[in-house]
């Protein structure tokens, strides 16, 4: 749609060069950016912004109206840790299916899909009437956002191929904007509109219809290209084998480990500040300042990244910043809290620079999809017991001094496998 691949062949011959320009298709399959109206361009980049707003809402609301909604459905205590341990699983399951749905489809029509499987969970959800239903609706919404996490690389490879860093920063701070959002926001809504919880979890579908209303016009422009068409490039270019990669493990890996330490710090870091003393009110306000300082870094990271040929040295300063932080919470939790809070939050920031190595370690769209989808599945599959793990680890130990050893100690292996997942090389190169 946008414009052509990076790694197209740009030779033509004398007579190509002086014949008239068409509106035909590039050998892509993708229209020309030069061709394409400036209002598709624009609207496509709207759809992004709403479409990485709806990732996180239907989990970050249903965390801060948990106790309510256990007990609203008289859900037991179990049967709520398996809720929230849901996410990364569907994350894992869905997010695979994504390289042959978009094939077929069309990665805007399945993006468009997802956006309506998100609203539609998050309108459902709140007005079933038990547990498993609840569960099922969840589950809907969050098979969305799998399809949709998966496919958001490709759709930047794909349309803005000269300007991956900065629509994947883009997209990232708008994903990051709408977790802090709605984890912020749900408690002072649901009381503004009445203090039901199921009013208050299902206002977010608001964002899904926003973003539905969006695509709908880019996944119609088919004879532009825009949302469906699969291109040439994807059909003809071999299928690299992308268990064979080292790159696609590594990145699996990286993935998978910024998941583990993303998740406990959202989990657990209120819990460890309390327990140093700090007052509950501050400890959520910890949270918030961590959370939200990956809106703005979201943005700079990855343009950061694609100016440089190799990501490993921003792999090792993230890494670094997320030793110091636990190691602070582990000498003087309560004295340094903000110091703490700001390193991990600068740490968490290895979210948007993997899915901008995804972008780049590929040199088409079709590989950035199978490379998207295998680095994402496997990712969730490792973090997913994590926060589990460090809860044991504090029943047992009856304190923090071991979690924290372990939540540092991963730090380790995560910056070797993203050192090597930073090289400047593709899956193509090692297939």
């Amino acid at each position: 749609m946008m414009g052509p691949m990076s790694d197209e062949p740009q030779t033509r011959t004398k007579t190509q060069t002086l014949a008239p320009r068409t509106p035909s298709p590039t050998p892509s399959g993708a229209v020309s950016r030069s061709k394409a109206p400036v209002w598709l361009t624009r609207l496509l980049m709207v759809g992004l912004v709403l479409a990485a707003l709806n990732l996180r809402p239907a989990i970050t609301s249903l965390g801060a109206l948990l106790e309510e909604v256990r007990e609203g459905l008289h859900m037991s205590g179990g049967v709520a840790g398996v809720l929230t341990s849901v996410p990364p699983l569907c994350f894992a399951i869905f997010g695979i299916t994504a390289p042959r749905l978009a094939r077929r489809f069309g990665p805007g029509t399945i993006v468009l899909a997802g956006m309506a499987a998100i609203t539609a969970g998050l309108v459902i959800r709140p007005f079933t009437g038990g547990t498993a239903a609840f569960l099922a609706a969840s589950a809907l919404a969050l098979m969305g956002i799998a399809v949709s996490n998966v496919l958001m690389p490709v759709i930047v490879k794909r349309y803005f191929p000269d300007r991956v860093g900065t629509m994947t920063g883009l997209y990232s701070m708008a994903l990051a904007l709408g977790t802090s959002l709605a984890a912020a926001a749900t408690v002072p809504l649901t009381d503004a509109l009445g203090g039901d919880w199921r009013t208050g979890l299902a206002v977010w579908a608001v964002l899904g219809v926003l973003a539905i209303a969006a695509w709908l016009p880019l996944v119609r422009d088919r004879g532009r290209g825009t949302a469906h068409a699969p291109a040439a490039e994807e059909k003809d270019a071999p299928a690299p084998r992308i268990t064979r990669s080292r790159t696609a493990w590594a990145l699996g890996c990286f993935f998978g480990l910024q998941a583990t330490g993303a998740y406990i710090t959202m989990g657990w870091m209120p819990q460890i500040f309390r327990d140093a003393g700090v007052s509950a009110g501050t400890a959520g306000v910890l949270l918030a300042v961590t959370m939200v300082m990956g809106v703005p870094l979201a943005f700079v990271i990855p343009k950061l990244a694609t100016r440089m040929k190799n990501q490993g040295p921003i792999v090792v300063a993230l890494g670094l910043c997320g030793l110091s932080g636990y190691a602070g919470l582990h000498l003087a939790p309560a004295a340094g809290a903000w110091a703490w809070a700001l390193l991990l939050g600068v740490s968490n920031c290895a979210f948007p620079l993997a899915l901008t190595m995804i972008g780049m370690r590929s040199r088409t769209s079709g590989g950035v999809v199978r490379l998207s989808a295998f680095a994402q599945s496997v990712g969730y599959l490792i973090s997913i017991p994590g926060p589990t793990l460090v809860g044991t680890l504090y029943e047992h130990s009856g304190g923090w001094e071991t979690p924290l050893t372990l939540m540092a100690g991963l730090m380790v292996p995560q910056m070797i496998v993203g050192v090597i997942a930073g090289r400047d090389r593709t899956i193509e190169d090692e297939a």
